[in-house]
């Protein structure tokens, strides 16, 4: 029997097929020692305690987290499951979102530590929401950052303060 060729319309109609490469124990072992060590330098920077960094990696035992802390800074090799990578991604994403909505870093973390009025946040710190010990409550502030940053409303800045209208002569046609 001859071998069937697919068309593009039998294309068309086929799901997706989830990319699992990504997920592959060898891209995972190549990432994880990178993905940890700048997690830890972002922990770092935001202040958060022990506890606070186990609830944001999903609760490994101390021994485990130290263990992964230990070959990170040494450049040694260990893998990470799914799980916590798509959490220390989600961190990177929120860090970059505050970089790009704060122009001093001290502002960006300031905001995760001060209570908010955002239904999302209930009058909580975003740092609570994020260390709730959720993957959830970590996208949902990469997701709200996110919105942010395309123009989603948000308590104004420092930036949104010392912002000059535009007039009416400062619009060049052409």
């Amino acid at each position: 029997m001859p071998h069937a060729r697919r068309t593009e319309r039998q294309d068309r109609h086929q799901p997706e097929r989830l990319e699992t490469d990504r997920f592959a124990p060898a891209t995972r072992k190549r990432l994880s020692a990178p993905a940890l060590r700048t997690f830890l330098a972002i922990a770092d920077l935001w202040g958060l305690s022990e506890e606070q960094r186990l609830l944001v990696l999903g609760y490994p035992s101390r021994s485990t987290y130290h263990n992964w802390a230990k070959q990170a800074r040494e450049h040694g090799a260990f893998t990470l499951d799914v799980d916590t990578l798509i959490r220390i991604s989600a961190v990177l994403g929120i860090h970059q979102a505050l970089g790009i909505l704060f122009p001093d870093e001290r502002l960006g973390v300031a905001w995760l530590r001060r209570p908010h009025e955002a239904l999302v946040f209930g009058g909580q710190p975003p740092l609570d929401v994020l260390t709730s010990g959720t993957q959830d409550g970590l996208m949902t502030i990469r997701r709200f950052l996110d919105a942010a940053r395309g123009g989603i409303y948000m308590h104004p800045n420092i930036l949104d303060e010392t912002f000059t209208p535009y007039e009416d002569g400062d619009v060049v046609f052409r």
